[in-house]
């Protein structure tokens, strides 16, 4: 019953947006009364709470699953599978996304989508351990670089501007790679 229910209000939350998001609502497209709703969640904080939790969690599992074995390729291959992997994830539901991100309060995300942040970071860090040169810090560029990311692929997803995934992947690949200090990944990628 509890699976139902999140399942129908993250239906309702993507479809009618955080203002006219209400148990009665969840309830109705759960196919259950609002009195059987608050037997397991008991208001629509508990609720928003768990879904954002849930859709924070997914999102994370989607991009670290699709990292985990590619953390031994070279910045000029892992950079673009970690783009893709992230587009990937944040595309599963878009409008979703766009809700969570411009509608529902941050209350609701901040603890959840910093654990994710951290997941991700931690990567990150693993990965630059060792490999740039100097005495920055792995764990500063990697929270620079997630930041990143993350703004530059949550607005091409939510604006859908007039650049193609690949040019965006192409790009990136190469703002990265700079930053780390790398290899130019043009020139092992043909750009």
């Amino acid at each position: 019953m509890v699976e139902r229910i999140v399942t129908a209000g993250r239906t309702v939350l993507a479809r009618d947006g955080y203002a006219r998001f209400v148990t009665t609502r969840v309830a109705d497209e759960a196919g259950i009364s609002p009195g059987s709703l608050y037997q397991y969640f008991r208001n629509k904080d508990e609720l928003l709470t768990v879904l954002m939790e849930r859709y924070w969690a997914e999102t994370g599992d989607r991009v670290t699953a699709a990292l985990a074995d590619r953390l031994t390729a070279p910045p000029g291959r892992l950079v673009p599978d970690a783009v893709e992997a992230l587009l990937r994830a944040l595309e599963h539901d878009s409008q979703l996304l766009r809700v969570v991100t411009e509608e529902v309060p941050r209350r609701y995300s901040e603890v959840h989508l910093h654990a994710l942040r951290r997941r991700i970071q931690d990567l990150g860090s693993a990965y630059l351990a060792g490999r740039t040169p100097g005495e920055r810090s792995g764990s500063t560029r990697s929270w620079v670089l997630v930041a990143a990311l993350e703004a530059l692929s949550v607005r091409w997803v939510l604006e859908q501007p007039g650049i193609t995934r690949d040019e965006l992947v192409r790009e990136l690949t190469v703002l990265v790679a700079h930053y780390v200090g790398g290899a130019d990944p043009r020139e092992s990628l043909g750009y």
